[in-house]
């Protein structure tokens, strides 16, 4: 059994110390937010916090992070509200969506370490891959979330007040085919 703190829970995995971390946050805490992309570490799309560093939780096995302190994109901030996730809405930076919570993780982290990242530390460190160029905008919301973290800067954009957000993890129903 592996002990570790996800999402500031104390859990205890029973499956194998070899299981990849991504795996267990999906399959046995239903955490989807880190996505799989490519199992080997390189797209970044199943980025979290592992203890204040972005890790790739498709390469790291449970059994090496006991004790461990973990953060998804889930428990960043329950209300949607972190500088990085308003940053990213402000710039619009979200096209397909499937690589932004590995992104989001990755720039928290950064911005944790370096509350001023230049814009070379920014490409040099995040080096999650999207398949729709989102590139220029993911530089202007880190840039823009580290001003706010730091206190020089007030972000604008927020999650829609329409959609609770217990209601906008939920899957969407599958379409039915007209007949």
């Amino acid at each position: 059994m592996t002990r570790f703190t996800v999402n500031n829970q104390p859990v205890e995995y029973r499956l194998d110390p070899a299981t990849p971390l991504l795996w267990a946050l999906r399959d046995a805490s239903n955490l989807t937010g880190s996505k799989y992309g490519c199992g080997t570490g390189h797209c970044g799309a199943c980025t979290v916090d592992v203890d204040g560093a972005a890790v790739r939780s498709c390469r790291v096995a449970i059994g090496s992070i006991e004790g461990s302190f973990v953060t998804t994109i889930e428990g960043l901030s329950r209300e949607r509200n972190h500088p990085v996730q308003l940053a990213f809405i402000a710039n619009n930076v979200s096209q397909c969506g499937f690589c932004i919570p590995g992104f989001i993780m990755a720039a928290a982290a950064l911005i944790k370490k370096t509350p001023d990242p230049s814009e070379e530390a920014i490409r040099r460190t995040l080096t999650n891959i999207c398949r729709c160029g989102i590139y220029p905008r993911v530089v202007e919301a880190v840039q823009l979330a580290a001003r706010a973290t730091r206190g020089e800067e007030i972000i604008a954009a927020g999650a829609r007040p329409d959609i609770d957000p217990a209601d906008a993890a939920r899957a969407v129903p599958a379409l039915v085919p007209v007949k």
